[in-house]
């Protein structure tokens, strides 16, 4: 009888296979692209959404902040301090960011997904395996991508007195960040970051049960492409049902993060907000994170959506060529 690890391993070792045969760049690539073509076209609606979110309210306030009377004073206040430049401040960090953060969250919840079905693309995995891919996949994506965010909200919180600017761009953004605070500044925020796992989860869960009980509805396979307003539609849906739940972690996010203020963690961020600006204060900046999720959203999916449909054409043109030839 052969040894328990000599049985094992070969187990192993064709799980590792297996897994690693489900892997398609594709979606790294598809993800990516959608990150930073929507971060490009909407970052001036991010950048008011983390200033909304920090803002402690008139006479509540530790240092002096810009305050704003809604999303159309933000523009006009913004740019007549900091002229049009200033809309885009953090954008380096943003596009990257979000195009490293869609493109690795794809990746890793595709191959998961894929590889769990078996390859079988027509099979349903179920509400609960779908929550658990994406988890898996945001703890992944959050890991890698985190200091990238903290260096988007600092220098989305440089406000227009040069005096205020601590540093100038991501790298030195993120180098200062390292010098003062170590590692563990470059991971503030990582905490509610992990609560915020649940909003991709959610996210992804709501997208695929859509697309699972329109095709049962059309008494079609699983996996047959829709059309582009479908993803579209099925996209906004999830992303509204799950950002209305979940929220709350991007404005403890963005506090922790926040270079004016100092916290001791994040029962300290709750408590100070519930005592100065009670249960609204967890949902500040919501409409502008609204109209700005939207359409953010349906870009990503529907550029991830085009991108992986005409890869996967170009691989089944591939595929004919090698079998006429043979």
């Amino acid at each position: 009888m052969l040894p328990m690890e000599s049985r094992k391993q070969p187990v192993a070792e064709k799980t590792s296979r297996s897994f690693v045969t489900h892997v398609r760049f594709e979606h790294l690539a598809a993800g990516v692209t959608g990150g930073v073509v929507s971060s490009l076209a909407l970052h001036p609606l991010d950048l008011i959404k983390v200033r909304f979110q920090v803002d402690e309210g008139p006479g509540k306030k530790v240092i002096a902040r810009p305050h704003y009377n809604g999303v159309i004073h933000a523009f006009r206040a913004i740019v007549q301090t900091d002229g049009w430049k200033g809309l885009y401040r953090g954008v380096t960090p943003n596009v990257t960011g979000a195009g490293l953060s869609w493109g690795f969250y794809f990746f890793f919840y595709n191959t998961t997904k894929t590889w769990m079905q078996g390859g079988d693309t027509t099979k349903n995995l179920g509400p609960g395996r779908h929550m658990m891919i994406a988890s898996l996949a945001g703890l992944a994506t959050l890991t890698l991508t985190n200091p990238i965010w903290v260096s988007k909200t600092r220098m989305c919180l440089h406000y227009g007195n040069p005096g205020n600017v601590q540093f100038v761009g991501m790298w030195e953004t993120l180098i200062g960040v390292y010098r003062k605070e170590g590692i563990r500044g470059l991971y503030r925020g990582f905490l509610p970051g992990i609560f915020g796992i649940s909003h991709g989860a959610l996210q992804f869960m709501a997208y695929e049960e859509l697309k699972t009980l329109y095709s049962r509805h059309r008494n079609q396979p699983l996996d047959t492409r829709l059309s582009s307003l479908e993803y579209l539609t099925f996209a906004a849906l999830s992303k509204m049902f799950a950002a209305t739940i979940t929220y709350p972690y991007q404005v403890l996010r963005s506090r922790l993060q926040d270079q004016h203020r100092s916290y001791n963690g994040v029962l300290d961020v709750l408590k100070q907000i519930w005592v100065q600006e009670s249960c609204r204060g967890l949902f500040k900046g919501l409409g502008v994170y609204l109209i700005h999720i939207l359409p953010n959203t349906m870009i990503v999916f529907g550029v991830y959506e085009m991108v992986v449909h005409v890869n996967s054409q170009s691989h089944l043109e591939e595929d004919l060529a090698v079998a006429e030839e043979s």
